[in-house]
């Protein structure tokens, strides 16, 4: 699946245009990117953590001269940890039943007398 399928089965799920559910998977996506790069986590109980990981720098071998001893620098990397529902569900233990649509019902107005 990738993003617009996400965001088309997303706007069929809630009801709302793709247009508009392409919006909410950015938005989630940026958010996400935004909170990493200031070295924040974004937990989202029973799915999952995202966090950034530095790895230490290191000295390495150039693969085209294995002679030459080349530094690798220390870089920032993405890490995603599932949380125990996401694993459950893979392992069959869990059925996971999506939320219904949610129709908004008509406002009754009330007189108080």
């Amino acid at each position: 699946m990738n993003k617009a399928s996400l965001a088309q089965t997303i706007a069929e799920r809630v009801g709302t245009s793709k247009k508009e559910a392409e919006e909410m998977v950015n938005t989630f996506v940026h958010i996400v990117m935004e909170q990493l790069q200031k070295n924040e986590t974004v937990n989202i109980a029973g799915f999952g953590q995202f966090s950034a990981k530095t790895r230490a720098g290191r000295i390495g071998v150039n693969p085209q001269n294995p002679t030459e001893k080349i530094t690798i620098p220390p870089v920032t990397v993405p890490k995603f940890k599932a949380g125990k529902a996401l694993k459950d569900a893979l392992k069959g233990k869990r059925v996971f039943t999506p939320p219904a649509a949610k129709i908004e019902e008509p406002v009754t107005p009330t007189t108080h007398f």
